[in-house]
């Protein structure tokens, strides 16, 4: 029989949980077929209540989960859609066990009411929950279900039936993932091979192209560091890449030109954070980037107390689709997105092209000419992106930066600093932000305050440069 293998994650598992399922318990799920036809699926339901019933101790709990992940490693996409379905509807709360619990309550006399209330509680824990504990139990078990959570997350957009779900699940990893549990690593070029390799896979924001482009970034004047959980010991969560310079940066290749001079750490006035990265899909939503930041600003300034600068280098992501956004509204009638001055001077250009068509291009800023042209116009039109554009606050909140990043470090204290003209012009910075980068200042003293004024009203504190780029 042809099996459907899970690239990486079943080599991993398969061998761990091998000996668990091999002579502990029956295995109802044995030899399953990928897609999970309906008998295939009878199995799989009979080995989840055979998994809560929880007969014949510890270890054979342990081997009932172990055969069920098995299973479910072996199905194709459609099988694994199946799979969690049945999880989803077969092992959710028992609504009419809820409703009867809810009514004894309201019933009960003062006396027994602890106990009413006890037996709410226990009807509105869904049965799936105590599944997706079991799987906690066992080996790498934990990086099965952040691995299972990125699964159920592509498909409940698609299948609403399975966000409840994804749901229980996330609220399992929060708990399971508080900052509290998570150790903060210094990551070398000293460190074990298969961690670097991962870091260089799961770099997010300025791909690693190299194993000398990994090299430079953890040389004496850069620092790299990680959160990892001590159930996935050897999975970087979360790192962060930091420089150590004399001033602050404003361009990110030159920031990581491998034939660049090595500065000297102990001289540095500045930590520029350039690089952010979150390694695992199933940990989406589950935040630790505030945490990591204030940890690595700790530890720096233990080992650098002449650091006086924390800044970061970051990208501009949503600027150059916002702005195409706003092009087609004033199509359709709506503000006028250039100034009177501006689309004036811009006229040759936007008689050829939109303007967000031609700065999205890789070669226009070659032009000298023209990139003074549009260089008025793209700062004050991104210092406007990042600082005033923004999306609905959730259940009456505040409003919050359209900008993912501008978010993130809003959210986290940061000010919006100052806008790099052309600081990133790899064909990626180019096609999202026309090059642009923004450096958020990190001003120790002023964290909590900007915290406060972001997340009660949605205001993003400027510095006075950025406030006179929206002046025009």
């Amino acid at each position: 029989m042809n099996e459907y293998v899970a690239p990486g994650l079943f080599d991993r598992l398969s061998s761990l949980w091998h000996e668990l399922v091999s002579s502990r318990a029956p295995d109802l799920v044995e030899n399953i077929q990928p897609a999970l036809p309906a008998d295939d699926l009878g199995r799989v339901r009979e080995q989840m209540n055979a998994c809560l019933e929880a007969k014949g101790g510890e270890v054979s709990a342990r081997a009932r989960a172990a055969a069920l992940g098995k299973a479910y490693l072996r199905l194709d996409p459609e099988g694994r859609r199946r799979f969690l379905t049945v999880m989803a509807a077969d092992f959710d709360v028992d609504r009419a066990a809820v409703d009867a619990a809810v009514e004894a309550l309201t019933k009960a006399p003062a006396e027994k009411r602890p106990a009413s209330e006890e037996a709410l509680r226990t009807a509105l824990e869904a049965p799936r929950l105590r599944l997706l504990t079991q799987f906690n139990a066992l080996p790498n078990g934990v990086k099965f279900l952040v691995d299972m959570r990125a699964e159920l997350m592509a498909l409940s957009r698609q299948h609403p039936e399975l966000k409840g779900l994804e749901t229980d699940l996330r609220n399992l990893l929060t708990r399971w993932f508080d900052v509290g549990f998570l150790e903060l690593r210094r990551i070398t070029w000293d460190s074990p091979a298969s961690i670097l390799e991962k870091l260089m896979a799961y770099e997010a924001v300025h791909a690693i192209r190299s194993w000398d482009d990994l090299k430079n970034r953890l040389d004496s004047d850069r620092r790299l560091f990680a959160f990892f959980h001590p159930r996935m010991p050897d999975e970087p969560l979360i790192f962060v890449q930091v420089a150590l310079l004399p001033e602050m940066a404003g361009n990110i290749q030159d920031l990581l030109d491998v034939s660049a001079p090595l500065g000297d750490p102990a001289k540095a006035t500045t930590a520029i954070f350039y690089s952010i990265s979150n390694a695992q899909q199933g940990l989406a939503g589950i935040s630790f980037g505030n945490f990591l930041i204030k940890k690595v600003v700790e530890v720096l300034l233990g080992e650098f107390p002449g650091l006086k600068t924390f800044a970061t280098l970051s990208p501009v992501p949503g600027f150059l689709s916002w702005l195409a956004q706003q092009e087609q509204a004033e199509k359709a009638g709506g503000p006028a997105l250039l100034t009177p001055a501006e689309a004036k001077a811009l006229k040759p250009l936007l008689d050829v092209a939109p303007l967000s068509a031609t700065i999205g291009g890789v070669r226009w800023w070659h032009d000298a000419g023209q990139a003074d042209m549009l260089q008025p116009v793209i700062l004050r039109l991104t210092a406007r992106y990042l600082a005033q554009e923004k999306r609905a606050g959730r259940k009456g909140a505040a409003p919050t930066a359209l900008d993912p990043v501008a978010h993130f470090h809003l959210t986290n204290g940061a000010r919006i600093e100052r806008l790099n003209w052309l600081g990133d012009t790899s064909a990626k910075g180019m096609a999202q932000s026309a090059g642009m980068m923004v450096n958020y200042l990190y001003r120790l003293a002023e964290i909590e305050k900007n915290h406060e004024t972001y997340a009660e009203r949605g205001t993003a504190v400027l510095s006075p440069a950025v406030k006179a780029l929206l002046k025009g």
